[in-house]
C-alpha cells in the first residue's frame, strides 16, 4: 500500500493506493486484481478487494466502486451498494463514515480528496478524457455541495501512466491546444516516431486542480505502465498483445 504524504497528515483520515502485490490471484491478474470486470475469478477479485479494505481497517462490505466510463458524473454515496448496483460515474463523494470509496485504474490517474474539519471525502477516476471534460472540477463542486471547504480540500494524485510512457498521436495534442494553447507544455515530442508525442497525464490533472483553487496536491510520480511487477497497466497489456488486465485500486474513506 502506497500512502500520500499529505493525506497521512490530516487526522480522520484512511487512504491507500494499491498496485498488483498482496493478493491471491494468479497469471496476468497476479496478485490483488480488484477489477470484477476483467476476467478473473470473481471469488478471488471479491478477496483482494477484502484485503484492501482491512488494511485500512475497514469493513469489507462497505466498500464502494463505479461502473467507470470516462465521465465527469458524479455520485453521492450514503450507504455501501452491492455488486451490480454501480452507477455509472467517475467520481463519488461521502459524509458517512466507514465507507470505501474505491477508484480502480489501470493507467488512468486515482485521485483522492478529503476535507478532514467537514468530513468530506473524494474519489475520482481520471483518464485523459475525464480530465479533460471535468471530472475534478465536478468533484470538487459535489464536496462543496455537501459542506467541505476549497481552501481545505487535499488532493493527492496516486499512481498512473507517466509521460514517458504515454505516447498519442497529433489529433490528441491537437484537441488540448484548441481548446487552450498553453496546454502544449504538457507534450514532448517523440524520440522515436514523428509527428508523435508523449502526454503527461499527471501534471494536467494537477494543472485542472490548482486551476479549479486547490492549493493542496500532492503527486506521487509513479508510473503504473513502467513497473510491470508493481501495477497493472492498460497500456503495457496491450503493447505486449493481451487483451485483458488487472486493475489496481486506490482508496479513501472517513474513520468512524
Amino acid at each position: 500500500m502506497i500512502e500520500a504524504a499529505n493525506l497521512c497528515a490530516l487526522p480522520g483520515i484512511r487512504h491507500g493506493f494499491f498496485g498488483r502485490a498482496g493478493g491471491v490471484s494468479e497469471g496476468i491478474y497476479a496478485s490483488l486484481n480488484c477489477g470484477f470486470g476483467s476476467g478473473d475469478d470473481s471469488e478471488r477479485v471479491a478477496e483482494n478487494r477484502a484485503r484492501a479494505m482491512r488494511l485500512n481497517d475497514l469493513d469489507p462490505a462497505r466498500l464502494v466502486t463505479a461502473w467507470q466510463t470516462h465521465s465527469k458524473r458524479v455520485a453521492i454515496v450514503d450507504r455501501p451498494w452491492g455488486r451490480g448496483e454501480e452507477p455509472q460515474v467517475d467520481a463519488m463523494v461521502t459524509t458517512v463514515p466507514g465507507i470505501g470509496l474505491g477508484v480502480l485504474h489501470a493507467d488512468c490517474a486515482p485521485v483522492l480528496f478529503a476535507d478532514a474539519e467537514a468530513r468530506v471525502a473524494g474519489a475520482a477516476h481520471a483518464g485523459w478524457r475525464g480530465a479533460f471534460d471535468g471530472v475534478l472540477e465536478e468533484t470538487l463542486a459535489e464536496m462543496q455541495r455537501q459542506g467541505a471547504v476549497l481552501s481545505r480540500i487535499t488532493a493527492a494524485i496516486g499512481p498512473c501512466i507517466g509521460q514517458a510512457s504515454y505516447e498519442v498521436g497529433p489529433e490528441f495534442r491537437e484537441r488540448f491546444i484548441a481548446a487552450d494553447a498553453a496546454q502544449a507544455r504538457f507534450f514532448i515530442a517523440s524520440a522515436k516516431r514523428p509527428g508523435h508525442f508523449h502526454f503527461d497525464l499527471e501534471s494536467y490533472c494537477s494543472h485542472r486542480l490548482e486551476r479549479a483553487g486547490l492549493a493542496q496536491i500532492e503527486r506521487l510520480g509513479r508510473d503504473t505502465c513502467a513497473f510491470s511487477d508493481v501495477f497493472f497497466s492498460y497500456r503495457r497489456r496491450t503493447l505486449e498483445g493481451g487483451k485483458d488486465y488487472g486493475r489496481n485500486i486506490s482508496l479513501i474513506a472517513l474513520e468512524d
